[in-house]
């Protein structure tokens, strides 16, 4: 592929069915060391999310504590921000 003068490329055809890309899909370019690697940006945030939940998982955090964790520092974002008190 040859880049255009913004810097722009089109992925071919065959590619973007493969990942069912479409017109407005977001793509992240990944740097590695064998060179650029083109992802579809949703798998990109559902791997960072798995990480994200095997991390948690190993340091023994449960939903129900994530949860009840969240809800702790909203509330206090309400009342620091807002004067609001939260629901308990």
């Amino acid at each position: 592929m040859r880049i255009q003068e913004k810097g722009q490329v089109t992925i071919p055809t065959k590619i973007r069915r493969k990942l069912n890309l479409r017109k407005g899909d977001m793509v992240m370019f990944v740097e590695t060391e064998a060179g650029v690697l083109i992802k579809p940006a949703e798998l990109i945030v559902a791997d960072a999310l798995d990480k994200i939940g095997k991390a948690l998982k190993a340091d023994g955090i449960t939903q129900e504590k994530w949860n009840k964790r969240s809800r702790a520092i909203r509330e206090q974002l309400l009342k620091e921000m807002y004067g609001l008190e939260g629901k308990s």
